[in-house]
C-alpha cells in the first residue's frame, strides 16, 4: 500500500474509534478566529490534533488545534478547530491529510471557512463572502503519484464549490436578512500580507478576496468527489490606496473574524441542518 494511504488510514482508524460508531455527514474546516462555531456542537467529542497519528500542529493565531465531533443542528459533523498552512512549513500532504481522513470517515460534504482580505472595492470589513470559484497560487496538493484509492489523476474543477449548496445558502441568508457577497477567492503562500501592488494585480486577475489557505483542502475534497461549500470573512480592505500610516495587523484580522463568526456560524448551522 502507498505509504501516504497507510498514514491516512491509521489516522482515520484512530479518529473513528472516538466517534461511537457514527458517520459524520459533513466535515467543517474553521479558519482564523472562526473556531468558536465548534463550541456550539452538542454531545461533542474533542480530539486534540496532538493525539491523532500523523496530524501536524496548528501554529497559526486563532487556531485551537482540535477535532470536534458531535451534533450541529441535528446533523452529526466533524470540525477542524484550526487548519494547517503551507506557510507554517508543512508539505501539502500534511496540510491536506485531515481532508483525506474525513473522506475515509465517510463525510458527504465539506464546509470550509477562512479570514480574507477584500480586494474588491465594494467589500467592507465584516462582510461574508460565499466563495464561488478560486485562483490557486499555492502548490497543487495532487502533485506526485496519484492516490487512486481516492480519485482520478485529473479531477474536474469546473465547479469546485457546489452550486446547489451556494443556492441554498443564498436562500437562507435572504430569509434571515443577512447580506452576502459572492466572489472569487485567491490563495497565495504567505506568511507576509500582500503588498499594495500585489493586491492590485490580484484584483486585475479576477479575485475578490485573498488569503493563504483553503484551496488545497478544496482540491483534495474534489479529488475525493466531495461537494464543497466555502465562505470567507472579510477582515480587512485589501486595497492599494492606503494612507501613509496604514498597516495590516494579524491581531486585527482575528478580531474582525471573531466579530463576524456568529453570523457565519448561524448560516453554517442552517445549511448543515438542511443536508440530506
Amino acid at each position: 500500500m502507498d505509504e501516504r494511504v497507510e498514514k491516512i488510514s491509521a489516522a482515520a482508524a484512530f479518529v473513528r474509534e472516538k466517534l461511537d460508531g457514527r458517520t459524520p455527514v459533513a466535515g467543517i474546516v474553521l479558519g482564523s478566529g472562526l473556531g468558536n462555531l465548534a463550541d456550539e456542537i452538542e454531545e461533542k467529542s474533542v480530539i486534540p490534533y496532538s493525539d491523532v497519528p500523523y496530524f501536524s500542529k496548528s501554529t497559526a493565531v486563532g487556531h485551537k488545534g482540535n477535532l470536534i465531533a458531535g451534533f450541529l443542528n441535528g446533523k452529526y459533523v466533524i470540525a477542524m478547530q484550526g487548519r494547517f498552512h503551507y506557510y507554517e512549513g508543512y508539505s501539502m500532504e500534511q496540510v491536506t491529510l485531515p481532508i483525506r481522513v474525513m473522506s475515509m470517515l465517510g463525510i458527504r460534504y465539506l464546509f470550509v471557512s477562512n479570514a480574507a482580505g477584500g480586494v474588491n472595492f465594494n467589500y467592507r470589513r465584516g462582510d461574508l463572502m460565499v466563495i464561488k470559484d478560486h485562483i490557486n497560487l499555492l502548490p497543487n496538493p495532487l502533485i506526485g503519484k496519484n492516490m487512486d484509492e481516492f480519485g482520478p489523476r485529473f479531477p474536474d474543477m469546473t465547479r469546485p464549490y457546489d452550486p446547489l449548496l451556494i443556492k441554498k445558502m443564498e436562500s437562507i441568508a435572504a430569509e434571515n436578512k443577512i447580506k452576502l457577497q459572492k466572489g472569487v477567492y485567491l490563495a497565495s503562500t504567505g506568511p507576509t500580507y500582500e503588498t499594495p501592488a500585489e493586491y492590485k494585480l490580484y484584483r486585475l486577475m479576477g479575485s475578490d478576496a485573498v488569503g493563504m489557505s483553503t484551496i488545497p483542502e478544496v482540491i483534495v475534497a474534489r479529488h475525493c468527489g466531495i461537494p464543497v461549500f466555502g465562505m470567507s470573512v472579510i477582515t480587512n480592505e485589501a486595497h492599494d490606496d492606503y494612507a501613509d500610516d496604514y498597516v495590516n495587523d494579524g491581531d486585527d484580522v482575528v478580531k474582525e473574524a471573531n466579530a463576524a463568526a456568529a453570523r457565519m456560524g448561524f448560516l453554517f448551522k442552517k445549511l448543515i441542518g438542511e443536508l440530506d
